[in-house]
């Protein structure tokens, strides 16, 4: 996006400048620049179209949004660039065989991103986050069996010199995941 630079305030400058607020304006928040994902109401409908089905043609949200299809499809583009959204398949761990999961807390001493850095880079590992409270880090695994967890566990995780201690949460039943909470 060029700025206009001209001392001239005739017609030209005029309609220069009409251009160039015609396409900042319909250009996304993301598109601007902006920190954050600020997103107009139609960005958001487009992802709760694609939380309710991410295969869902750019055709048929285009017609749910209002949009021409090209335009769905550069603004899904434009989200996925900036890392607003992903798409990607959501797998059923047990029918893959790997039946344990798990949810490790656990409590750091020294530099928690550094421990985070290193637990993340863990195959098995499918989530991390930075925690306030009784653990500084929360840790979702998915495992083959209960061998591969204690060996995650005891052999990688607690080998990392600034853990303190861990805690483990195994899953014996998944109620609910979904990925439908919208754009609010």
């Amino acid at each position: 996006m060029e700025s206009v630079h001209s001392r001239r305030l005739g017609h030209g400058f005029a309609c220069q400048y009409v251009k160039q607020r015609a396409m900042m304006m319909a250009m996304t928040p993301i598109d601007r620049g902006g920190q954050g994902a600020l997103l107009d109401d139609v960005s958001k409908a487009i992802i709760e179209q694609l939380q309710q089905d991410g295969r869902r043609s750019y055709a048929t949200i285009a017609q749910a949004v209002g949009l021409s299809e090209a335009a769905v499809r550069q603004r899904v583009q434009r989200l996925l660039k900036a890392g607003v959204i992903q798409i990607v398949a959501v797998t059923d761990p047990l029918q893959l065989g790997f039946p344990r999961q798990a949810m490790i807390g656990i409590r750091v001493e020294g530099d928690i991103e550094l421990v985070a850095e290193k637990i993340e880079k863990f195959p098995e590992v499918d989530y991390v986050v930075i925690t306030a409270g009784s653990f500084d880090l929360l840790v979702e695994t998915v495992c083959e069996d209960d061998d591969h967890l204690l060996e995650l566990l005891n052999d990688r995780i607690r080998a990392i010199p600034s853990v303190r201690s861990t805690e483990t949460f195994v899953y014996l039943k998944l109620r609910k995941q979904t990925y439908t909470w919208g754009t609010r």
